[in-house]
Parts: structure tokens; C-alpha cells; sequence
């Protein structure tokens, strides 16, 4: 079993690795908007501290969001989406791996930058550091969830803007629990129940959402 995930993780990321642009246009999105606020709210540092945690996992939210049609898009198209559901291995292994790789290349450079992002809002360093655990420990139950929907709107025409509808409700818990984590560092209540939280709503990700995902896979190839 764990043979399988870790040959999809090692082919996704090699593909992922030929096509570096789309990998920098979410983290280059992810670092313009989390730049481009404080210019438009202006340079106050209480606001700022106070807005941080929403801005930076609305952004990381959104980066996240902006790869997904890709996830099972190329395979689709040329033909090795068919070849891996015909393959002897549970076709929800298979999107276990491509999940897992959708995280290392959309999820962790992410969680790797935001420090960096957080010193324009002025965050002290302990927020820093649950910020980038929670960023860690949040996408990847986004690609976990994502990967229904991009499953479900596969070879859809305006399958993009109809992924959108379809995942941004289900991605508010973990917003709300990633940026709570956050803000109750800054107000000194601490964020073990709020990375908790986060860290359950990952592993039931990883565990339920690649076996949706390919029922899901299964309904759009038919």
C-alpha cells in the first residue's frame, strides 16, 4: 500500500517539476495578496495584526484553491487517468498519493513562506510560528477536500469557476480553525484547541476525501 502512494508521489512531482510555472504563480499569487493588503488598509499595526490571520489563510486558501483544476486535469487529457483506475491498486490510494504530492508542491512552499509574509502585518514571533504550523498542518486537508470537487467537475465545461462553488463552503472550518489559531496566539489564549481542531479535520481529509475523490473519478470517466 505504501508502495503505491509513494510511486504516485514520486510521478506527480516529477511532472510538477517540468511545469515550475504553474507552481510559482500560486505562491507568487499567495505572497501579492497577503502583500497588497496593507497598502489598501493602510500601515496602522494594531489593524494589521488584528486583520493578519484572516488575510494570510485567505490567501493561502485561495493559492491552494488555483491549483486544484490541475490535479487530475493533465491525466485526464492524455489518457493516464484511465491506466491508473485499470491498475490491480485501489484507485483511492492512487488519489491519496496525487494529494499528497498536490501538498508538497501547492501546500508546503505556502506554510515556508507565511512567516516571512507575516512580518508585514507586524506579528510577533510565537504567531509566526503557530502560523506556519497551522498553514502545515491546514492545506493539507484543502487538497484532501479540493480533490473531491476537482474529481466531480473533471471534463466539465467551466469546471474551474464550478470547483469554486463547490469547495469554498466546505474549506470554512478550516479557515476558521487555521486563523483562529492565530489570532488566539495574539490575544494570549493559546492555539492547542484550535490546531487540534485543524490537525483532526486533516486526517479525516486524508482518510475519507481520496476515496470520495475516486468515486468521484469514476462517475466523470464513465
Amino acid at each position: 500500500m505504501l508502495e503505491v502512494i509513494l510511486a504516485v508521489v514520486r510521478r506527480d512531482l516529477k511532472l510538477a517539476w517540468r511545469r515550475q510555472a504553474d507552481i510559482g504563480a500560486a505562491l507568487f499569487f499567495f505572497v501579492i495578496v497577503a502583500s497588497l493588503f496593507p497598502l489598501g488598509v493602510g500601515p496602522e499595526p494594531d489593524l494589521l495584526r488584528k486583520l493578519s490571520p484572516g488575510v494570510l489563510w485567505v490567501g493561502a486558501l485561495l493559492s491552494t484553491l488555483l491549483t486544484l483544476p490541475r490535479l487530475f486535469a493533465d491525466d485526464f487529457r492524455d489518457g493516464s487517468l484511465e491506466q491508473l483506475m485499470l491498475a490491480p491498486q485501489p484507485l483511492g490510494l492512487v488519489v491519496l498519493g496525487k494529494v499528497i504530492a498536490h501538498w508538497l508542491v501547492a501546500g508546503l512552499p505556502l506554510a515556508l513562506v507565511a512567516p516571512v509574509l507575516g512580518l508585514q502585518f507586524d506579528l510577533p514571533g510565537d504567531a509566526l510560528a503557530v502560523l506556519t504550523l497551522s498553514i502545515a498542518l491546514g492545506t493539507p486537508a484543502l487538497s484532501g477536500i479540493g480533490a473531491i470537487g476537482a474529481a466531480l467537475t473533471l471534463g466539465l465545461r467551466g469546471g474551474a469557476v464550478l470547483l469554486s462553488l463547490l469547495i469554498l463552503p466546505l474549506y470554512v472550518p478550516v479557515l476558521i480553525f487555521g486563523a483562529g489559531a492565530v489570532d488566539a496566539t495574539l490575544t494570549g489564549l493559546g492555539p492547542q484547541a484550535h490546531l487540534s481542531l485543524l490537525a483532526a479535520l486533516t486526517v479525516a481529509g486524508l482518510c475519507f476525501a481520496p476515496f470520495a475523490a475516486a468515486a468521484g473519478l469514476r462517475i466523470a470517466v464513465d
